[in-house]
């Protein structure tokens, strides 16, 4: 098992968004400190930026201009090449990438590196054609934007990582780190990177995949026929509702409804009434202490055993595992009043003569 050297993109010529640095530290963290009691050599970290070093200051806007000692050039020559994201704009407004970090990435890429994104660092090995027919991820926010604009990739937007062989990706932020120690794991052994994750107070595996933080929910619709009817089916969840139910509840035929619903939101009847009760049955984990099998019979999904089925198949962990991730937090008390004073107390605080009791009461 080998160490081996890791090079770091770093556009330093684009305004770094002091956000990003996260993923820029992650990466950072990992293999650049080195750690000679678990293994020696441990790897040896370039950071290579994407501009020429001309010592001018920050490029202008909110963020950061970072310099580094390497350039693209020292892509090629890495064991392990690391795209930790990219500039917001190049996502969220198709900006382009630089030119010349998309060749130099698949130059690298033709040399033999082992290629790695963290993020949105996704985009820029699309953009350079190595994850064309591979199973891929990013952060969940932008899974949708990665598949659209990238057909060819195999867009998973559940899982914390992707490890196919000599390209892996991530998901955003933390499912980076993640990523890395799985690096690790694979480069120096178990042993190494959970003593390493215990260095860096974190698991050395987290259960599950990034479909526990996306929120289980199909959007509204305006279609004024049947919107109304999941109102009504939102409210029924605790009961067998069939999609003969809906439809003769919406004036319909069966097939008028799930054509019009499907239309409408993107979903069958039965997938959408399957994601309002995983909904509602993550906001009662998250909200209350009631029981799995109290969840499962308010949620309509059953009993204990079938909640936990569609929780593990559709959100990627148990009740109990998302119930421990997303802890009930207790509301704050609210904010003292001013405290209730009696008549009596403020006839005898103003001076006024208490009036006598009534006969019979003391």
């Amino acid at each position: 098992m080998s160490a081996g050297s890791v090079a770091v993109v770093v556009t330093e010529d684009i305004d770094v968004p002091s956000w990003d640095l996260y993923e820029l530290s992650i990466p950072c963290t990992v293999f650049g400190k080195p750690q000679a009691d678990l293994a020696d050599p441990w790897y040896d970290l370039r950071l290579c930026g994407t501009g020429a070093r001309d010592g001018h200051g920050a490029a202008p806007g909110a963020g950061l201009a970072l310099r580094t000692p390497y350039g693209l050039d020292d892509l090629a020559g890495a064991d392990t090449v690391i795209v930790p994201s990219v500039p917001d704009a190049c996502v969220e407004d198709g900006a382009p990438l630089p030119p010349a970090l998309i060749a130099a990435l698949r130059r690298a890429y033709d040399a033999g590196a082992r290629m790695v994104s963290l993020c949105t660092g996704a985009f820029a090995l699309a953009e350079a054609g190595i994850l064309d027919g591979r199973r891929a991820t990013a952060h969940w926010m932008h899974t949708a934007q990665l598949a659209e604009r990238y057909p060819k990739v195999r867009v998973d937007a559940s899982v914390l990582y992707v490890d196919d062989g000599d390209v892996l990706t991530s998901a955003g932020l933390t499912a980076g780190l993640d990523l890395c120690l799985h690096l690790v794991r694979r480069d120096l052994g178990a042993h190494v990177a959970n003593q390493l994750a215990r260095r860096m107070v974190v698991p050395a595996h987290r259960s599950g995949g990034q479909a526990q933080f996306i929120h289980m929910s199909v959007p509204d619709t305006d279609d004024e026929g049947i919107g109304p009817v999941l109102d009504w089916a939102r409210t029924r969840l605790d009961r067998p509702l069939t999609v003969q139910d809906l439809a003769r509840r919406a004036a319909m035929s069966p097939r008028t409804f799930h054509r019009r619903l499907q239309a409408a939101t993107g979903t069958t009847p039965l997938q959408w009434l399957l994601n309002q009760r995983l909904a509602r049955a993550q906001h009662l984990l998250e909200s209350t202490d009631l029981p799995v099998e109290r969840i499962g019979e308010l949620t309509g999904l059953g009993t204990a055993n079938n909640l936990r089925h569609h929780f593990l198949k559709h959100v990627g962990v148990t009740p109990s595992e998302y119930r421990r991730a997303f802890p009930r937090t207790t509301p704050e008390p609210p904010a003292p009043s001013r405290p209730a004073v009696s008549r009596r107390t403020a006839e005898r605080g103003s001076g006024a003569v208490p009036r006598p009791s009534r006969p019979g009461r003391r």
